[in-house]
């Protein structure tokens, strides 16, 4: 009788097993319950948000599917923009952030009461905001802040709210030093509470040149000096602990810091290259975007040696690679920025399907993907419960390809349409050429969207239950 195959046995498990993290170790369940909360506030508005772009995406390549007003398109993708960006990412990095703080201080939150109450606000904004986008009520066509005032208010009022709490929790910490992290993490709420006032200040915003100059300063800042301090401030963090070792150079850390200060606040203007808006403005912007290599490299640097040496470790992870997979994303498509200001290259890719393509690889191959690699770190940790292993390599496998897909079909599609407009082509041309990109787009955004299923399941499968429930006796004897 011949031998069973040990490819096809029956004992073989169908994909390689994942380390498992150490036991529970967190005993303040107000503090658990609390991240919990914000990360299931803001994984709803994950699959509310991305519904939406995933139906707009339909929306190109069957552009009849509805004649409601409020369900166009004009009305429906700000509603997507703003409420991954303000509902799913800040809440997503706001639960990671008030874990980061207080274990880096060694002391508690310092507000637990504050924190609810911003919790409350920011979804508030996100409700409103999104419900005045759908009726036609916004601040006009001017990207990432087409929420009226008040409701921004309201947003701002939460973020302020969190960065008084992790100020004050800051200032009563255990250790001398304040850890790079905290650098990183205040850097990103206390810039944009002053960038917020300045997009919503009204007196020196009265033509349209004015508007123009201060959309390019807030639509590139809420970007640059938001997510990316704060999702770099928290991989300082975390890739030390999942690995097990200390970051390879604090120094670099604090140089990618102050180039990231200095160098990114300045480069908004070369979204309107060739725009009639002063020209060393833009000059100013490009040298600027050149000058993001340094942060980039310094960074990117930091973090790839920190990993070296450690293959094995991230491939028996199921966090890590999503941090692996966003540290090389934010080289790769902060460095596509930087190309993309040069005047050469902006005359083709500029108003494009270029740049929807180059703002998902950012936010969603870099931001989002360090945001997941963090949870999946954390909290098993604080709850003691892990997502399936199979699901964790389902959701990192799909989102990768997904959003490969659906940004590579519009670098391509935008770089034709591009020159369309270059060799003064009818505009119907452009549109034409673009229908299976488009189609390509959907397809893409599909698996992301399936992603963020599975990604909410896993994180129902991490929830916390009551301590008594989860923790053997003699354990629970063993921290009282």
């Amino acid at each position: 009788m011949a031998e069973p195959s040990p490819i096809l046995s029956a004992d073989r498990p169908l994909v390689v097993g994942k380390a498992r993290v150490e036991s529970v170790g967190e005993r303040d369940t107000a503090w658990t319950r609390l991240i919990f909360v914000y990360l299931a506030c803001a994984t709803s508005w994950l699959i509310v948000g991305t519904l939406i772009g995933v139906y707009l995406s339909i929306k190109f390549t069957a552009p009849d599917v509805d004649h409601v007003p409020w369900l166009s398109f004009g009305r429906l993708r700000p509603v997507h923009t703003n409420t991954v960006f303000w509902g799913w990412t800040s809440l997503a990095m706001i639960a990671l952030v008030l874990y980061v703080v207080p274990k880096t201080s060694q002391r508690r939150l310092y507000s637990f009461p504050l924190a609810w109450i911003s919790l409350a606000l920011i979804n508030l904004a996100v409700v409103i905001g999104g419900l005045c986008l759908m009726g036609g009520i916004n601040n006009g066509g001017q990207e990432y802040r087409e929420y009226i005032w008040p409701v921004m208010a309201i947003f701002a009022s939460g973020v302020v709210l969190t960065a008084y709490n992790l100020i004050r929790t800051i200032a009563d910490r255990g250790v001398e030093e304040i850890y790079i992290s905290n650098w990183y993490i205040m850097g990103g709420f206390l810039w944009t509470s002053v960038l917020v006032t300045i997009a919503y200040l009204p007196f020196y915003q009265q033509n349209g040149i004015s508007e123009t100059v201060i959309q390019g300063y807030y639509m590139h800042n809420a970007v640059g000096m938001w997510f990316t301090p704060i999702v770099l401030g928290l991989t300082y963090y975390f890739l030390p602990k999942l690995l097990n070792k200390p970051i390879y150079s604090y120094s670099l850390g604090v140089l990618a810091f102050w180039t990231q200060m200095v160098f990114y606040t300045m480069i908004g203007g070369h979204h309107f290259v060739f725009a009639p808006t002063p020209w060393w403005l833009q000059t100013v912007a490009i040298i600027f975007s050149v000058g993001m290599i340094v942060t980039l490299a310094a960074g990117t640097g930091n973090f790839l040696l920190t990993m070296k040496g450690s293959g094995r470790t991230i491939a028996r992870s199921y966090s890590l690679p999503f941090i692996l997979a966003g540290v090389i994303g934010y080289f790769l498509w902060s460095a596509q920025g930087t190309l993309e200001a040069l005047r050469s290259l902006n005359l083709v890719w500029h108003f494009t399907n270029y740049t929807v393509a180059h703002s998902h690889l950012t936010m969603y191959g870099f931001v989002v993907f360090l945001i997941w690699g963090g949870i999946y770190g954390l909290l098993p940790r604080m709850t003691g419960r892990e997502p399936s292993h199979l699901l964790a390599g389902v959701h990192f496998w799909f989102a990768l390809l997904g959003y490969f897909i659906y940004t590579f079909a519009l670098m391509v599609g935008g770089t034709l349409q591009g020159v369309s407009w270059i060799l003064n082509a009818p505009f119907i041309e452009s549109v034409r050429l673009m229908a299976p990109f488009w189609l390509w787009r959907a397809v893409g955004g599909a698996m992301m969207f399936l992603s963020h299923l599975i990604f909410a399941y896993n994180l129902w499968r991490m929830r916390p239950l009551r301590l008594e429930r989860t923790m053997p006796v003699a354990q629970m004897g063993a921290l009282a």
